[in-house]
């Protein structure tokens, strides 16, 4: 045991020495050991992961975001190394290194165990303006280990990428100049890396996965959705469009419809069989095709003659919430309308991707010609004419008309649900929003026709005494909703939305940093339906107070929105996952 305990103490000496591994020669390739200054900036990106952003997270997406935020810092940290050692003839001592190497490991299990204990005590903060149970699972440990195998491949794959890099350049040097086998060498590995990450990883590997899954979940039918017999509604063997060209969503927009007897429990009146038109996207080859069809089908079920006809974009997948469209229904008694036309499959994700131009042709063309259709109506007896749409479909709704003016000349009225950043109108209205107004919740001209809500029963009451015009237009929009907020831009600059005030439920422990913050709220829209309405993008039963807003029929009350929102809250209770 003497002995034993002598190599053992000489084995921490060596270690306390020289805690490192160096290449013996410059000419290595391989540099097995890790750069300090990178370590530094990796463990330092790897904390600001760890601060709250707009909704509560899991611990595993936590460990996701870390990993990956601390592979951005170890690739900056290595390229500040970098430019060091090429400008600067220093470098520090052996003993040095070995000093600020020690500091490091020592200093660096308690820094983390510090980092997660408080992380942990600000997503439960989160949590509490969230209206979430304080109870948190954050397994310390497991979103350590998760960061450390995210941040060790993905330097792996940075690091086979130089080697090839540098094995190419070497070979090409046998045959041309240096310089030129270096540019040729960094073209050709670059190429490669491009082309194989768009073309292989992701187009063939991501996307075309993602479109096998769509297109097998397009083609089934959800449990307890059946055809309809309604003449009323698309799908039913009057209906000019089939029952199988519906697609999944559009079985389920139309299978799942409301009765006049649903209806008239709810009211006690009588109430009619709402009418929904839904055009799927096997059922046209083009998009005008396809809205001369959503035409012809609303001509067949008598929908101008309704007192309602409202048109809706959908989501990627073809979805369309059905809480929007039963809150009008049970509204107006089933004397309505709803008109809307699939212009893919694939999730919102993706369909951002790869045809985000594709929904907003399709909403202009099924609105422009169901539009010219109610032109032909005479003028006292047209049905009011709305359009609404959620997320994605916000976009395709807006992108229909021109700008603000078109929309309300050719409405009346608009429901628009957690716009995402990308959308038109509303990205100028936001631009442009009265002095002294905060992003998440913006007023514009005084509020004389577009008001936005977070909690629309008192938000859309803003500005207090000024004039609400018709048409109105009103946008739902939680302050903590990631689909609201998500850009691109996060990557470099800091968003109007965390200066102060801050929204509601938004922590005041959140803050803006390059790159962590963009991925944070890339991550926070796959968790956006974690917490329930009104936060993140969940919206509940809030359209029925905006529809009451927009188009309050005869003889309503905010006791009737109450009781329908009561209603429509226990008939589709929150659920987890993605709709669109």
């Amino acid at each position: 045991m003497h002995a034993a305990g002598r190599r053992t103490l000489a084995r921490t000496a060596a270690v306390a020495r020289h805690p490192y591994w160096q290449r013996p020669d410059p000419d290595w390739l391989i540099r097995r050991w890790p750069d300090l200054t990178a370590s530094l900036a990796a463990t330092f990106f790897f904390w600001l992961s760890l601060t709250p952003s707009l909704v509560p997270r899991p611990w595993y997406y936590q460990g996701l975001i870390g990993g990956i935020t601390a592979a951005i810092g170890y690739g900056l940290g290595a390229l500040v190394s970098w430019l060091f050692r090429l400008l600067s003839p220093w470098e520090p001592g052996e003993r040095t290194r070995a000093r600020c190497w020690l500091a490091y490991f020592v200093a660096l299990p308690f820094a983390v165990a510090l980092m997660l204990s408080r992380s942990a005590d600000m997503q439960r903060e989160l949590r509490r303006l969230q209206e979430l149970p304080p109870t948190l699972t954050w397994h310390s440990l497991m979103i350590a280990l998760i960061a450390l195998v995210v941040l060790a491949l993905l330097l792996l794959v940075a690091r086979a990428i130089r080697l090839g890099t540098r094995f190419l350049t070497r070979l090409l040097g046998r045959f041309v100049p240096w310089p030129v086998a270096v540019a040729l060498g960094l073209a050709v590995s670059t190429t490669v890396v491009v082309i194989g990450t768009r073309d292989v990883v992701w187009d063939q590997g991501v996307l075309g996965i993602a479109s096998r899954i769509a297109a097998a979940k397009d083609r089934s039918t959800d449990e307890g959705v059946m055809r309809p017999y309604s003449p009323t509604l698309s799908g039913s063997p009057d209906s000019l469009i089939a029952w199988d060209d519906l697609g999944n969503k559009g079985r389920t927009f139309t299978g799942t419809a409301l009765s006049a007897g649903d209806i008239s429990d709810f009211t006690g009146a009588d109430a009619l069989d709402p009418i929904r038109v839904y055009v799927g996207r096997k059922a046209y080859d083009d998009f005008a095709d396809g809205a001369q069809l959503a035409v012809q089908e609303l001509e067949r079920t008598g929908a101008f003659d309704r007192s309602v006809l409202a048109v809706t974009g959908t989501t990627g997948t073809g979805w369309v919430n059905p809480t929007t469209v039963e809150a009008l229904e049970y509204m107006y008694g089933g004397d309505t309308a709803v008109v809307t036309m699939q212009y893919s499959y694939l999730p919102s994700w993706a369909s951002f991707m790869v045809d985000r131009d594709e929904a907003g042709l399709a909403t202009e063309a099924l609105f422009d010609a169901v539009h010219a259709r109610w032109e032909q109506e005479p003028e006292e007896d047209r049905p009011e004419l709305l359009v609404f749409g959620e997320s994605l479909a916000v976009s395709a709704v807006e992108a229909a008309f021109d700008d603000l003016d078109d929309l309300l000349e050719r409405t009346d009225g608009a429901l628009l649900i957690g716009p995402p950043d990308f959308s038109p109108i509303h990205s100028e209205l936001v631009e442009r929003r009265d002095p002294g107004s905060p992003v998440w919740r913006p007023q514009y001209d005084d509020g004389r026709h577009v008001r936005f809500g977070q909690f629309p029963d008192r938000d859309l009451a803003l500005p207090e005494g000024e004039p609400w015009l018709e048409p109105r237009v009103v946008y739902l929009q939680n302050a903590s909703d990631p689909v609201v907020w998500w850009s691109p831009d996060l990557l470099f600059q800091r968003p109007d939305w965390l200066n102060e005030p801050l929204g509601p439920d938004v922590t005041s422990a959140i803050d803006w940093f390059p790159f962590v913050s963009f991925w944070q709220t890339t991550v926070d829209m796959a968790v956006s339906y974690g917490a329930p309405a009104p936060h993140g993008h969940r919206y509940g039963s809030n359209p029925v107070w905006a529809w009451a807003a927009i188009t309050r029929p005869d003889g309503w009350t905010e006791d009737d929105s109450r009781r329908l929102g009561e209603l429509l809250e226990l008939r589709h209770p929150p659920t987890h996952g993605w709709a669109g």
